[in-house]
């Protein structure tokens, strides 16, 4: 098969994954109101790993998820894995279903920038000089949005961290990202289970829970495993062919259609005091894909040179 054929299918299969994370809000927004951000969230985890498992007897993939299982000193890193995942998932949620959208898109916006901070801290990787700039820009811009608005920006930088450290953590080992995911929702399956049954148990209103809410509420909450794995697949299948380079910036349409989602959809307030905090991470943004930019340029110079 041709590299440039395999680069544009992978590209395709990039644009797929991450123009699906940016609109999955939309599907969280479909739940009905009184099932909260948790039960959402064990619901993924529950149907997600349900639906891992069949993937992976589809493909014969049990073998490799076995050997992850075995492999004891990878095993406590996948489970900080699913705390951090978990946090994530929660918090995201939460941020959508109580009409924080835009604010999400802030998060993954400046998330590329803590993944390069988190690379100096703990692999002593070197940045360049508008990297850093860049980040100092970004911080800026959240410096001020918690200044105007007398408040930290607690969803877009927790989000940022917990993706990010999430990130880190992933580094430590070498796992199909299928088999990583499964550990990582096998993991968090009994606590979900278990805040499920409470739920049912405690419903105190109608459409509050899965049983108690309607049809469509519950293919909804059972599709979650679908809207979770498939993205993921497709993630997977373009880091095959496609530079990390490219990825890096395709994965800024996510925060961009989510931003898009959240402002002209449900239009979300958003002040200017907001706009111009925004508008300095955006530099900030900016100036990191220009030094990615440059710098691949500067690669290709050199290497056909060489």
């Amino acid at each position: 098969m041709p590299v440039g054929y395999m680069q544009n299918k992978g590209v395709i299969y990039a644009f797929l994954a991450y123009a699906g994370w940016g609109l999955i809000s939309i599907y969280w927004k479909q739940i009905n109101p009184g099932i909260d951000a948790v039960q959402i969230t064990s619901h993924r985890i529950f149907w997600s790993l349900l639906t891992l498992f069949l993937m992976l007897a589809f493909k014969g993939g049990f073998k490799g998820l076995i050997v992850q299982i075995k492999d004891k000193k990878h095993l406590w890193t996948f489970a900080l894995a699913a705390i951090l995942l978990t946090s994530n998932w929660t918090i995201y949620i939460y941020a959508v279903v109580s009409g924080h959208i835009i604010e999400t898109s802030l998060g993954y916006f400046i998330n590329p920038l803590v993944n390069v901070l988190i690379g100096v801290i703990f692999f002593n990787e070197k940045m360049r000089k508008l990297q850093w700039i860049a980040v100092v820009v970004a911080s800026v811009g959240v410096i001020y949005l918690s200044i105007a608005l007398n408040a930290v920006p607690i969803i877009p930088l927790a989000l940022a961290l917990t993706f990010g450290f999430y990130g880190l953590v992933k580094k430590k080992v070498n796992a199909d990202s299928m088999i990583g995911l499964t550990l990582e929702t096998g993991f968090m399956f009994i606590p979900a289970l278990i805040l499920l049954i409470i739920a049912e148990v405690n419903a105190t209103s109608a459409n509050s829970s899965f049983f108690s809410a309607s049809i469509v509420d519950q293919l909804l909450l059972i599709g979650a495993g679908l809207i979770t794995t498939v993205p993921l697949i497709w993630f997977a299948n373009a880091v095959k062919s496609v530079p990390m380079s490219t990825i890096g910036f395709i994965q800024y349409l996510t925060p961009t259609i989510t931003f898009l989602i959240g402002l002209l959809i449900y239009q979300e307030p958003f002040k200017p005091v907001k706009l111009v905090g925004y508008s300095i991470v955006w530099v900030g943004v900016l100036i990191f894909i220009l030094d990615n930019v440059r710098n691949r340029v500067r690669l290709r110079r050199s290497t056909s040179n060489a």
